[in-house]
């Protein structure tokens, strides 16, 4: 074995290791729905748009513990549905909270609140992004350097206020405060109770998870990409309050196994993002995309991304040159823009997709 593929094979396994002890519940993985793009929910606080999704993607309050306490949630008091979304092309997790709650409190004006708390890892990088984790903290400097350094950088803490009336909609816990709010963020919350009182609260909402997301604001962020079966470090607690006179709170019931999770990416769980579900797909649809490798060269490659079973590939480059290729690479002689299609065949029949001058070379 040469030197390279030694060097190659461990760097593997050591990401392998990382990412295999870099999340909490890794005997099981929590779906995240991917939504059609022609049914993307619209926030507005209600429940219809999310009728789609199925029962298997819900996680409730039967997932949730208090493991400061040791003890499971009694739904009689507070009983949570929670839904995930994305949608293939946006970098954007969707999220639909529903909860009945025997005693909601949200009179204070400060962090003393009913709390939906939600933190995403996009590209499972693991590891404390919370000043009071960071063990080097003392090498960096102070606190309080710790925490424009560190906090939300590389994964991110949102503490969501349940409801949220006459303050903001949400504690974004870290220095990067316009990633709470569009275009990296919307919410919209329904309720019918006050302070006090029981009731059913719905709160929909989306967010952006970053990879990088630094203090010198969105010049310098790196968005997580977002792609079929990616995997992804999320995980969320519900901070319960019932008594505003008290200083702490009632429960702190989490998804994960570690409450910590709120600081340590490596307590989160992991969430697949999932396909879209059968019934949203064409038997056969015929896509593809492209890359201009060398513009000078006028060297373009293609790429087949048809969906269902495919038995043979017929592409017409726009310059009267074809190919039968999946995924020719392409050289044209002459500048100009291309029309460029691609139609394909199978056991279910025959789709055919084309591009108008995505093809425009010098």
């Amino acid at each position: 074995m040469n030197t390279l593929r030694r060097i190659l094979l461990l760097t593997a396994a050591l990401v392998l290791s990382h990412s295999a002890h870099a999340l909490d519940r890794t005997n099981e993985t929590f779906k995240v729905f991917q939504f059609p793009p022609n049914m993307i929910p619209t926030i507005d606080g209600k429940t219809n748009d999310w009728d789609i999704v199925p029962e298997s993607y819900v996680i409730g309050s039967d997932q949730l513990i208090d493991d400061m306490h040791n003890r499971t949630n009694d739904p009689k008091h507070l009983n949570v549905r929670v839904r995930v979304g994305w949608v293939k092309g946006l970098n954007r997790l969707y999220f639909l909270y529903e909860a009945d709650k025997d005693i909601w409190d949200f009179s204070k004006p400060d962090l003393h609140n009913d709390i939906f708390e939600i933190v995403v890892d996009g590209d499972l990088s693991g590891g404390p992004f919370e000043q009071e984790f960071e063990t080097n903290r003392a090498i960096i400097g102070s606190r309080w350097d710790t925490y424009l350094q560190l906090q939300n950088v590389h994964a991110q803490n949102y503490h969501i206020f349940t409801p949220a009336e006459n303050k903001d909609w949400c504690m974004f816990w870290g220095p990067q405060q316009w990633a709470k709010d569009l275009p990296y963020a919307n919410h919209a919350c329904t309720y019918n109770f006050r302070p006090g009182q029981s009731g059913h609260l719905v709160l929909e909402f989306w967010i952006t998870p970053f990879d990088y997301l630094g203090m010198e604001g969105p010049k310098r962020a790196v968005e997580s990409e977002l792609k079929e079966n990616k995997t992804i470090g999320l995980a969320w607690a519900v901070i319960d309050y019932i008594d505003p006179n008290s200083r702490g709170n009632n429960g702190f019931w989490n998804l994960s196994r570690h409450h910590t999770f709120f600081g340590n990416a490596d307590f989160l769980c992991p969430f697949k993002l999932m396909p879209l579900e059968p019934q949203f797909l064409k038997p056969i649809d015929c896509k593809w995309t492209l890359q201009i490798v060398d513009m000078d060269r006028r060297l373009v490659a293609f790429k087949d991304e048809s969906i269902g079973k495919i038995t043979s590939w017929s592409w017409n480059f726009g310059d009267g040159e074809t190919s039968t290729e999946q995924n020719p690479i392409h050289t044209y002689k002459a500048e100009g823009a291309k029309t460029v299609v691609l139609s394909v065949e199978g056991p279910e029949g025959k789709s055919s997709f084309s591009r108008v001058w995505d093809v425009t070379l010098k």
